[in-house]
């Protein structure tokens, strides 16, 4: 049996008395950990993006503005359609939907908080050109809130606190032996290289994968999304981490993938009209 496999059932088999744990993502039913309320994070999201509002500054570029909202909209409703007419559970129906424009040229970055809470920076905006590169981005990004991603980090940060608790227990302290000897924390470092990294880059692609998905549902052209990351692997040259350190997959990997997928999504997913 590999890792990911022993972690899941462990997971399951030892939260089965008081938590309904183990779900799968939508449309990729990828199998899923979640120990902690969605209703709890989209509470502390709502008070998080509350003071990103006070403390950033914030775009008077309304133009800027209304074209991320609008994006941002069409994708919303094309979502909620598609699982309607597929008669499957929306997992946006709890959402509060706020979208933000955070002045700042020097980040290239974007964000949905779980909830529907979305800041894009107006260095972002260098790199998405157009409204098909918009839709890319803002894709992504929603399909990290649609398929629970913080959730299911927040439950298994829990399950590594706990299993390493409980192995730090049952080995007679020998973990924080090793800690003390080495002055750092080896075992937090262990775990976050050989567990929490790659299984965020397993989120990362699988949110490059559903957004895809609702951008094409949204009528956008989703070949924009390779010039996308062409042009964010020409602006973070020679600043990459190596993959094993890094939470994302590398931008070559990512080009890859997507051209692997692209035309499989453009015929099962067509614009809803």
């Amino acid at each position: 049996m590999n890792r990911r496999n022993f972690i899941y059932l462990l997971s399951c088999g030892c939260f089965s008395l008081g938590f309904h744990s183990c779900t799968s993502a939508p449309i990729t039913e990828r199998r899923q950990l979640k120990l902690i309320p969605e209703s709890k994070l989209n509470a502390q999201a709502a008070a998080i993006f509350e003071k990103v509002k006070q403390k950033e500054k914030l775009s008077e570029d309304k133009e800027s503005l209304n074209k991320i909202v609008e994006v941002g909209s069409k994708i919303e409703n094309s979502i909620s359609q598609y699982f309607a007419k597929n008669n499957m559970p929306d997992p946006t129906v709890n959402f509060q939907w706020e979208y933000i424009l955070i002045d700042n040229k020097k980040v290239r970055n974007a964000w949905c908080m779980p909830g529907g809470k979305i800041a894009f920076y107006t260095g972002m905006l260098d790199i998405t050109k157009n409204d098909d590169g918009l839709a890319a981005v803002m894709g992504h990004e929603i399909a990290h809130a649609v398929a629970k991603h913080s959730v299911e980090r927040a439950s298994r940060g829990v399950l590594v606190n706990t299993a390493t608790g409980i192995i730090n227990i049952a080995s007679g302290g020998k973990l924080s032996e090793v800690n003390r000897t080495t002055g750092m924390d080896t075992i937090g470092l262990l775990s976050q290289i050989g567990i929490m990294n790659p299984f965020n880059r397993k989120q990362e692609s699988e949110a490059d994968y559903l957004g895809l998905i609702f951008a094409s549902l949204s009528g956008y052209d989703i070949r924009e999304t390779v010039k996308i990351w062409e042009r964010m692997k020409e602006a973070n040259k020679g600043k990459e981490p190596p993959v094993f350190l890094s939470t994302h997959p590398s931008n070559e990997n990512r080009i890859n993938k997507i051209n692997e997928w692209m035309n499989k999504i453009l015929l099962e997913y067509p614009p809803i009209v």
